[in-house]
């Protein structure tokens, strides 16, 4: 039996459960959430990544879909965002019922499978969406949210981001509180995104596993995104998970220049660097075409992943590809579809059906399982927390 076959079988088996993807935000720009425009029953290669009969051929059994905001939204625009996020991944999975289910715990997770659907969780990428207020980000675990990411590109006021300059040289007081209520609620606090002593803060008052829903390693590709060494190995006492992300500029090193130059062309053009519209597509693909990008590859990817099985094992493993969040992708992981050749070049690598499981499907329903165990014991210990900024932080 060749490789890739064994990968689509093992799938079948261990479906993969991927810590990030930015469909949602892709609807909002392309569409403005308008589901009959934008049908991912259908085939929807050239303007997405991601659609139901490529998750379907990918061997995707859960999804954490990114209910993400950018972060120069503030306030209360910033909330109302994030539930417009939240909003049309309720509606996807209501519309799409043959094939996503949305999933609110580990077992939900696990029940999906066994029909035949795509677990369907949701993650709030960057803190900011709760405009610091407790009570906000209570109502958004309500609706759903299952992760938060504590920033995204820029500080929040009670955190230090990777790709901003340190203000707190961590987690504020309140900062604190909102990893402390996150852990009562059974929010799985994400550290992607986050400074490395913001990475350690919250480890060390974590009561909780963490997540990071779509990072790579430092030390194989030295980008701020990526997590180091010394916070991958605190992981198992946690009993975190890191997710492997497939960003160019994150795994492979000559990207990272590439990268900058490439955005700055994009504001050059007034876009967001960020934009993955068609329109923001043509931009790229141009000053591609006249400055040829250094490809990944998944062999890129899986360099990353040998590593941090080597420093957190295999148990702290993930896979979080940030497809429809990226303009460019690695070759053989172009778009959801492509997980199967992960896998394929794991397996060539002597990596053991044993091990791809963990990775592809139990490290992430034992995590929130974790997660759900520890807000269990801390609700019996103390109620919501009503602590303000102006309280904490003064």
């Amino acid at each position: 039996m060749d490789l890739l076959t064994r990968a689509r079988d093992l799938l079948a088996a261990h479906p993969v459960v991927d810590g990030h993807n930015d469909l949602p935000w892709a609807l909002r720009e392309q569409v403005s959430y308008d589901l009959d425009r934008l049908d991912i029953a259908a085939d929807q290669r050239g303007r997405t990544h991601t659609d139901l009969p490529r998750l379907r051929a990918g061997g995707v059994g859960g999804q954490f879909w990114s209910v993400y905001v950018p972060a120069d939204r503030l306030g209360g625009a910033a909330v109302t965002a994030t539930l417009e996020q939240i909003d049309v991944v309720r509606r996807m999975t209501e519309r799409y019922d043959a094939d996503l289910r949305l999933a609110l715990t580990a077992d939900d997770m696990e029940a999906a499978r066994a029909d035949g659907r795509i677990a369907s969780l949701m993650g709030a990428e960057g803190g900011h969406s709760i405009d610091c207020s407790l009570a906000v980000l209570r109502q958004f675990h309500a609706l759903g949210v299952r992760y938060m990411t504590l920033t995204h590109n820029s500080n929040t006021p009670w955190a230090d981001s990777a790709t901003d300059e340190p203000a707190a040289h961590g987690l504020t007081a309140f900062g604190e509180e909102v990893v402390r209520e996150m852990n009562r609620l059974g929010m799985l606090v994400d550290l992607s995104h986050v400074s490395p002593d913001t990475m350690r803060h919250a480890l060390r008052i974590a009561e909780a596993p963490v997540l990071f829903s779509h990072s790579s390693s430092r030390a194989v590709c030295d980008h701020p995104r990526n997590i180091p060494d010394d916070v991958l190995a605190l992981l198992p006492a946690n009993g975190g998970v890191a997710m492997a992300t497939f960003v160019p500029k994150f795994v492979l090193p000559d990207a990272i220049a590439w990268t900058r130059e490439a955005d700055e062309n994009m504001r050059t053009h007034g876009f967001h660097p960020l934009d993955t519209t068609p329109e923001g597509m043509v931009v790229q693909h141009a000053f591609e075409e006249a400055h040829p990008r250094p490809v990944a590859t998944v062999s890129t990817v899986a360099d990353h992943l040998d590593h941090m099985r080597e420093v957190a094992s295999i148990d702290h493993l993930g896979i979080g590809g940030d497809f429809d969040g990226t303009a460019f992708t690695p070759a053989g992981l172009t778009d959801v579809a492509g997980y199967p050749n992960l896998v394929a070049e794991l397996l060539a690598r002597g990596w053991s059906d044993a091990d791809l499981a963990r990775l592809t499907w139990q490290n992430a329903v034992r995590v929130l399982r974790d997660a759900e165990s520890a807000a269990t014991v801390l609700q019996a210990k103390r109620g919501p927390s009503t602590a303000t900024i102006g309280q904490l932080d003064g």
